[in-house]
């Protein structure tokens, strides 16, 4: 532990004596903590019998430090998203590929660091350390107590902690060394430029099912049964599992559940404002700093300024003065005169508590009122509903009492008067039954395999749910009659693409004769686009196919449902000589410095790696990974 002074020198920071394997990566995440709330700092020691993860030459990362890394990149990922990441969901967006990758090339250069013997001084260690947020008192300065505290919290030593940090300060040298001076050359700057900012006019003349011109016939029974035969593999079911399962829903306990006429009264009176909802009105209120100003602005209305105007007079948007629905009393003093009008318009000016105020009626609700009679039909449901849920919580352990004694899925659907059925389910099928559709439902049935013993789980609707896999079922064509609407929706989409595609054709020699675009149908015309401009009624194929074409040459587009022709008609290359132009080059000159800088850095991070040797330990990677589930 630190001693629990402030430091008047920046020498009494630890000097660095040794290089500790385990000290690497901890002032990168330390440096890092603002963002990710200090969350990667939950484990210290995970044993001797896997400590290193990975090896680079000298340099090591061990556990501790690759779980700490990983963690705090789940837990800055979670906030920027506003929701905490599981490890499971983490690896689908391959963050833990990320760290893995980071880590190893952070060691490939601290082994460098080592062999070229640079080291960061202590007065840059120090200096470091005084200026890190995390360690500073409220009045901004360096707090030893605080620092130390710190630490200790995390499972951190000083000594380990400024030796990372030190580690931490010479990779950056080197890495400084290496991306430092990279400049983009003009010609580059030039030619991508001139590449990204070159606008082009073109036609397009796109073809739909109303382009053709006589109407497609519809197919017939031989048709479809013809069509189903050669395109079998669209309409063949994917291998499924099939589960048999027991079934026991809030819904079928409900209407056995007894309630008090007194628990049903009680109930409408907790929830007596939702069932009499008073007469409301839709309002803006503009408010005035005097009286003199409000009438003034009112007499402006009568003249015939809008509403809006008046808005924008005083700075504010038509959000800003919103209220939304509001009631008579919601509305004070003003009320009155508001619920008085029986149109929308506008009063005042009317007293409000921010002052003297225009109010505008937009809209009037009418009142919503559901009389006890009325309501304690539905009340009585929902309570039902209620209890019938409680109830079923109570089954989980019978049911599991009766399967772990060798009760099968129909013995036990039996004794407890469950719904007893099979499915095959198969992940991704558009065609599984509804049963399968909780999320809780496909993630134990993707988890199981024939011969695994039945699982109890709780559906998202307060269902209980006993299910086995009992045998996998193999791709299987899906029946015609079954099939019959997506085979003939198949046939339809396909007849049309061919009969739009020799339209097309049709009208592309037509083009190529000297007939023009506009003389075929009905075309887009498009004045100016760069390679990057989004246009909504343009597909990108079509603006892509403009950008390979001369002026006056027409291509057909035939890919992705889209066919169009499409006639380049002007070509205008890139202004590089305006001001504005200059200031967009100088900002594409700097982002490609840094993306050259970036990729010197990781051919040199590649190459520092394969020269130094690397080890990747995955049990070691597997156990940590395993104590985040």
């Amino acid at each position: 532990m630190a001693k629990n002074t402030t430091p008047k020198d920046p020498d009494e920071i630890t000097p660095r004596k040794t290089s500790t394997p385990a000290s690497k990566i901890l002032s990168f995440v330390l440096l890092g903590m603002l963002v990710v709330g200090l969350g990667g700092f939950g484990v210290s020691n995970f044993g001797q019998q896997v400590d290193t993860v990975i090896t680079v030459g000298k340099a090591q990362v061990s556990t501790s430090q690759y779980y700490r890394a990983l963690k705090g990149q789940i837990d800055q990922f979670s906030q920027q998203f506003g929701t905490q990441f599981t490890f499971a969901q983490a690896q689908m967006f391959g963050l833990d590929a990320q760290t893995l990758q980071s880590l190893i090339s952070n060691a490939a250069l601290d082994n460098e660091a080592i062999r070229l013997g640079l080291s960061a001084g202590d007065v840059q260690v120090a200096q470091r350390i005084a200026t890190t947020k995390a360690f500073l008192n409220v009045s901004g300065t360096f707090d030893r107590t605080t620092y130390a505290q710190v630490l200790e919290q995390n499972g951190l030593t000083v000594k380990d902690f400024e030796a990372g940090l030190r580690d931490d300060l010479a990779r950056q040298l080197l890495q400084a060394a290496v991306v430092s001076g990279m400049n983009t050359p003009q010609a580059l700057t030039d030619t991508l430029y001139a590449y990204q900012a070159e606008t082009r006019a073109f036609t397009v003349l796109q073809l739909t099912q109303s382009s053709l011109p006589e109407k497609l016939a519809e197919p017939t029974e031989p048709d479809l049964q013809t069509f189903y035969t050669a395109h079998i593999a669209d309409f063949t079911r994917p291998e499924a599992k099939r589960v048999a399962y027991a079934l026991l829903k809030p819904s079928d306990l409900a209407k056995d559940q007894t309630v008090a006429e007194a628990d049903i009264k009680a109930a409408y009176d907790a929830a007596f404002d939702t069932f009499n909802i008073p007469e409301k009105r839709l309002v803006e209120r503009l408010v005035y700093p005097s009286e003199n100003e409000a009438k003034a602005a009112k007499a402006q209305f009568d003249a015939g300024t809008s509403f809006e105007d008046l808005v924008k007079a005083r700075g504010l948007t038509l959000g800003d003065i919103d209220m939304g629905d509001v009631s008579l009393v919601d509305l004070g003093e003003a009320g009155k005169d508001i619920f008085a009008l029986t149109e929308p318009g506008v009063v005042g000016p009317l007293p409000s508590n921010l002052g003297p105020a225009l109010y505008r009626m937009n809209t009037i609700l009418p009142a919503q009122i559901t009389p006890f009679d009325q309501a304690q039909d539905k009340i009585k449901s929902d309570l039902q509903l209620a209890m019938a849920t409680k109830t079923i919580v109570d089954k989980f352990e019978p049911i599991n009492d009766l399967l772990a004694g060798g009760a099968t899925i129909v013995e036990v659907a039996k004794d407890q008067a469950m719904i007893e059925g099979t499915t095959d389910y198969a992940k991704d099928a558009d065609d599984n039954d509804a049963v399968t559709q909780d999320a809780e439902f496909a993630k134990a049935v993707e988890a199981m395999e024939p011969g695994d013993f039945a699982q109890v789980i709780s559906l998202s609707d307060g269902s209980v749910m006993v299910l086995q896999v009992t045998e996998t079922v193999p791709p299987t064509p899906v029946p015609f009659e079954k099939a019959r609407e997506k085979i003939t929706a198949a046939y339809q989409a396909e007849a049309l693409a061919k009969a739009l595609t020799a339209l097309a054709d049709s009208h592309l020699d037509a083009a190529k004769s000297g007939t023009r675009l506009e003389a075929l149908g009905i075309t887009d015309n498009v004045a100016s686009a760069t390679r990057s401009t989004k246009l909504p009624a343009i597909p990108a194929d079509v603006l892509a196919a403009a950008f390979t074409l001369k002026p006056e040459d027409v291509v057909k587009i035939d890919a992705n449902g889209i066919v169009a022709l499409v006639r380049l008609d002007a070509i205008k290359p890139a202004d590089l000589a305006s001001d504005g132009s200059k200031a967009d080059m100088e900002a594409l000159s700097q982002q490609t410095a840094q993306s050259i800088a970036q990729d010197a850095y990781e051919l040199f991070s590649t190459a520092m790696t394969t020269q130094g040797g690397l080890t990747i330990d995955q049990a070691a990677i597997t156990a940590v990974q395993a104590r985040m589930n």
